[in-house]
């Protein structure tokens, strides 16, 4: 819990930096940053060790923080961003962090997130469809995650925050059983 809490403070700072005036650096260009150097973190164990470890001064994390941000091209924001979460010692916290940023950025511009289930992959103006019919819905831009459950049979399920849009074979067969038994 103090780990979630601690996250959420920082993914806050971030947005706050990110979303204020004159910020020139794209919101979604920060979570591709973020992510890269998360990646690079997971891929690499003697970076993690030298990032993680109490015994290496701030000074030399930070300079390997440079090098490779560099490397990965990160904006001047986000490698600030990261010095400060090595000063800290959370960057063992780093992907907490991310997807609290992503969150909290998406609740600050007004988006949802929609976890789309559907038997097969969908063509893109099924994708459209759907995700119009989720905006009109839920009164906010949709951020769609598609993915493929052959068990639905057919149709399509989709869960924005506690509410669940059923509109799966596999849902109406269920739908009709649960009739059928009651009478």
């Amino acid at each position: 819990m103090a780990s979630s809490a601690a996250a959420s403070r920082y993914a806050r700072a971030l947005v706050d930096s990110v979303l204020a005036r004159g910020a020139a650096l794209a919101p979604r260009h920060v979570i591709g940053q973020l992510r890269s150097f998360e990646e690079a973190l997971s891929t690499a164990s003697e970076l993690r060790h030298i990032l993680l470890s109490p015994a290496v001064p701030p000074a030399r994390k930070r300079a390997v923080v440079g090098r490779i941000g560099e490397t990965l091209g990160l904006d001047r924001l986000v490698r600030n961003f990261l010095y400060v979460v090595i000063d800290h010692r959370r960057i063992g916290l780093l992907g907490e962090i991310r997807a609290a940023f992503e969150a909290l950025l998406d609740e600050r511009q007004g988006v949802v997130r929609a976890g789309i289930v559907s038997a097969r992959d969908l063509a893109e103006p099924e994708r459209q469809a759907i995700e119009a019919q989720l905006t009109r819905l839920s009164g906010k831009r949709v951020r769609p995650e598609y993915a493929i459950d052959g068990e639905l049979i057919g149709g399509v399920t989709a869960r924005i925050g506690s509410t669940m849009y059923d509109g799966s074979v596999r849902g109406r067969l269920e739908s009709l059983r649960r009739k059928m038994t009651a009478e």
